[in-house]
């Protein structure tokens, strides 16, 4: 671009011609000019690169931000502007791939965990651990029953045939542990071995 005077600077950049002369004084614009007073001619592409790098924050707020726009339209005009890549194209095409996965997870996990919460609220289905929970009370229940049974029984059969309680109450006991451990072990089997009925299956939750 051609040399400019001070006044075709200062119409350029927006401002007067004393803020371009004040410039000069604070030596903004060092390197920026040959000559001088009234004969001193501007490099304007040199002025903007100059201004660009030293107008602070504070300066841009005000009056500096149109002098900053300015100083950045010449420069724009100076050179051939690079093709530049588009957004998507900054972004490698996996990465993409990879968020836009992990966001259908995290929407499908959410859609699945309000399916389950309006399941429970309507008493179509009940959580696993309630029922384990449930069923362990229960199973308590029962074997206190048994014990006091199983005491009671013993008491009897040693009073009738004339044995002694405490050793037909052990043998007893004993009996009915194996039983039970039997009966345990058929159950873990088959609690193993269940699958999710076609309802729970089509509830996915």
């Amino acid at each position: 671009m051609r040399e400019l005077s001070g006044v075709e600077l200062a119409g350029m950049l927006g401002i007067t011609k004393g803020r371009v002369s004040q410039l000069v004084s604070e030596g903004k614009l060092a390197g920026c000019y040959r000559g001088d007073g009234r004969d001193r001619r501007y490099d304007p592409v040199a002025v903007a690169r100059a201004l660009g790098k030293r107008i602070d924050m504070g300066q841009q707020l005000g009056n500096g931000a149109r002098t900053q726009a300015a100083a950045a339209s010449i420069l724009q005009a100076s050179v051939v502007p690079a093709q530049t890549p588009s957004p998507a194209a900054a972004i490698p095409t996996t990465q993409v791939a990879e968020y836009e996965k992990a966001r259908t997870e995290k929407a499908q996990e959410e859609a699945r965990r309000l399916r389950r919460l309006n399941a429970e609220a309507e008493g179509t289905f009940v959580l696993a651990e309630e029922v384990a929970r449930q069923v362990r009370r229960q199973i308590g229940q029962e074997v206190a029953e048994v014990a006091t049974f199983i005491r009671d029984a013993a008491r009897a059969i040693a009073d009738r045939h004339q044995l002694d309680f405490k050793d037909v109450r052990q043998q007893m006991l004993e009996q009915w542990r194996s039983h039970r451990g039997s009966r345990v072990d058929a159950a873990e089997e088959r609690a193993g071995a269940a699958t999710l009925t076609d309802a729970e299956s089509a509830g996915d939750i």
